[in-house]
Formats: C-alpha cells, structure tokens, sequence
C-alpha cells in the first residue's frame, strides 16, 4: 500500500465486509472465541450498539474494500464501570503487516481520548503475538493471565490481560 487507509466511521453498508473478516477468526482462528458465525442480519443491534462517540465502530477502507476495524464496547454493563471500555481488533487476513491494525488502533485511541475513556481493557489470546506487540507498543501493559480458559480449535487457550490507562492513572 502506497498510502495508509482511509479509517471511518463504520455504515450500515460495511456491515457485511465486517461481518465476514470476523467470521474468518471465528471459523479458522482464536483472535475471539466465538464458535458460532455472525450474520449480518443478526448484527444489526451490535452495530447499532457502536454508533456513538463512546463506543464506535471504525473500519480500515484500502482501494474501496473494508481490510479491517475495530471496536470500543462497554466492558460492563455495570455503570461503575463506565470510565472504562474494551477494544476489538481484525485485519482481513489478506491485509495483515501493512499496518493497518496499528493505524485503526491509534485511531481508536484518540476517539477514546475525546471520548472522556480512562481506562481501554484488551483480551488477547496468549498465542496472538503479533496483537500483543501492538498493543504494548502504543502503551498496553499487562496486568495478568485467564489461564486454560477457552478451548477452540482443539486447543485449550489462555487470555492476556492488558489495560491502558488514558487518564494517568497506574
């Protein structure tokens, strides 16, 4: 790629490539532990879900296909928690070491900055070493291990946990 991607707000119209880049996680990898695919059709309240300054949804668009995007959602529905959020990440795998998941990861910090989050919480499955690097690069730190706790792929997979504080705090 020349140029980086454009990176926007997600429409209605990009739901299916979204759809189908998490889809292939979801078939054929352990960035999420979904077994069940997605349908566009059952991800309308989800995408709706994503449609403020707190919780977007931002797609990666390159030569006007969607190659990627990321998420902030509430990390709990408890409203204590609301200074905090929980960040999702997928590159199609066609477009991966092009930096694209650091472009839309950068521009999902700044939303979050502007947003008044805190606190942004990251689960990456402990093999995802490239998701973890980005991740530290741009300030994660890791704050513990979930060991044994998903099993996929006839694997038994532990979660890294890693929060980033926006606020300076710890």
């Amino acid at each position: 790629m020349s140029r980086g991607p454009t990176l926007r707000l997600a429409t209605a119209a990009d739901l299916p490539a979204v759809v189908a880049i998490y889809n292939h996680e979801v078939r054929s990898g352990v960035a999420t532990f979904d077994t069940e695919p997605w349908t566009v059709e059952g991800q309308q309240a989800w995408l709706a879900s994503h449609a403020s300054e707190r919780h977007p949804l931002v797609v990666a668009e390159a030569d006007g296909a969607v190659v990627g995007w990321a998420a902030l959602s509430p990390w709990s529905p408890r409203r204590a928690y609301a200074r905090s959020a929980e960040n999702s990440l997928y590159v199609h795998a066609d477009h991966r070491g092009q930096g694209i998941g650091r472009a839309l990861l950068e521009d999902l910090l700044r939303r979050a900055r502007a947003a008044g989050i805190a606190v942004i919480i990251a689960r990456i499955e402990a093999s995802g070493t490239a998701s973890l690097a980005l991740h530290r690069a741009l300030g994660f730190r890791p704050f513990g291990t979930m060991q044994r706790v998903g099993e996929k792929l006839g694997r038994i997979l532990d979660v890294e946990l890693l929060d980033l504080h926006l606020d300076g705090g710890a």
